[in-house]
């Protein structure tokens, strides 16, 4: 499998998986309506609403959010002419607009990029990254978040951050008005009991679905820079190399949060974590799936 197929590939699948998430969000709202016995579309309508108008707030000021989370401090060529000639030089080779450039005051390896488009994107890279990583390895992990960057992943997992909230919400939202005494007429027949059932099942575990199928989404996402990344610097070696120093070293940063470890080039939280619920592939695969590009496969 060459680079581009890897692409077209990851682009699929990851199209399909935000397709589900809004069929479980519709599905929770149409649940809610059968279940409070209304006739009508109105907790539909409450769904996509939210969704919409949370959306707009991801959209505008994620980016700003997860550089304060981080921790970032924003550079300039006079501070840092290393780094900052490297990210100006692959974003000109990859036709991109010059992101803001951050770095992180922690010694593991790793970067994150973000913003809401090309033209509002911010690269944060931390200190270990700078010091511990070959020129060569750099560049591969700063390809891959412009990557991320020129496939709109930045936006991409914004919105995707913002469904599985809106999920858990309406989830919320049901218990609290089913069983605060908030509720609609309550269905006593044969056919309404089934459709309790369904609903209430739908609800317990909508959450769950949701949150594994961004897991889904961001790891596939992630196969898709490390691709573009390796198309981009000509050298998949570097980026695989890149992961093998933070596989003996780490990566871990100490302000992350769940809510912004997609972000990150390799997982920024414990490493104990399980690969079910981690938001990367375990980094084996993904050296692996390099060096099979390297090699032609």
């Amino acid at each position: 499998m060459t680079i581009y197929t890897h692409i077209t590939s990851n682009k699929r699948r990851s199209l399909v998986l935000m397709l589900l998430f809004f069929a479980i969000i519709i599905g929770l709202g149409y649940t809610i309506d059968q279940i409070q016995g209304t006739g009508s579309w109105f907790w539909v309508v409450i769904a996509l609403l939210y969704g919409i108008g949370s959306a707009l707030v991801g959209y505008y000021s994620g980016d700003k959010i997860a550089l304060w989370t981080s921790g970032a401090q924003p550079i300039s060529k006079e501070e840092n002419p290393y780094l900052v000639r490297m990210v100006e030089n692959l974003a000109i080779t990859s036709g991109l607009p010059m992101p803001k450039v951050y770095v992180i005051p922690d010694d593991d390896i790793n970067a994150f990029a973000t913003g809401r488009d090309p033209q509002h994107a911010s690269l944060a890279v931390t200190q270990g990254a700078i010091s511990k990583l070959e020129n060569e390895e750099l560049e591969g992990v700063i390809a891959h978040e412009l990557s991320h960057i020129g496939n709109y992943d930045i936006r991409y997992m914004t919105l995707v951050i913002v469904l599985v909230g809106t999920v858990m919400v309406l989830s919320d939202m049901f218990w609290r008005v089913r069983f605060l005494g908030r509720g609609g007429n309550n269905r006593n027949n044969g056919a309404g009991g089934v459709i309790l059932l369904i609903g209430v099942a739908l609800l317990i575990l909508s959450p769950l679905f949701a949150e594994l199928i961004r897991l889904a989404v961001s790891r596939k996402r992630e196969y898709l820079a490390d691709a573009s990344g390796a198309l981009l610097t000509r050298y998949p070696e570097g980026l695989a190399r890149a992961l093998e120093k933070i596989a003996r070293e780490g990566a871990r940063i100490e302000r992350a949060t769940r809510s912004t470890a997609h972000l990150y080039f390799a997982n920024p939280l414990s490493s104990g974590a399980s690969s079910l619920f981690s938001t990367h592939p375990p980094i084996e695969k993904r050296i692996d799936a390099l060096r099979k590009m390297a090699a032609g496969q």
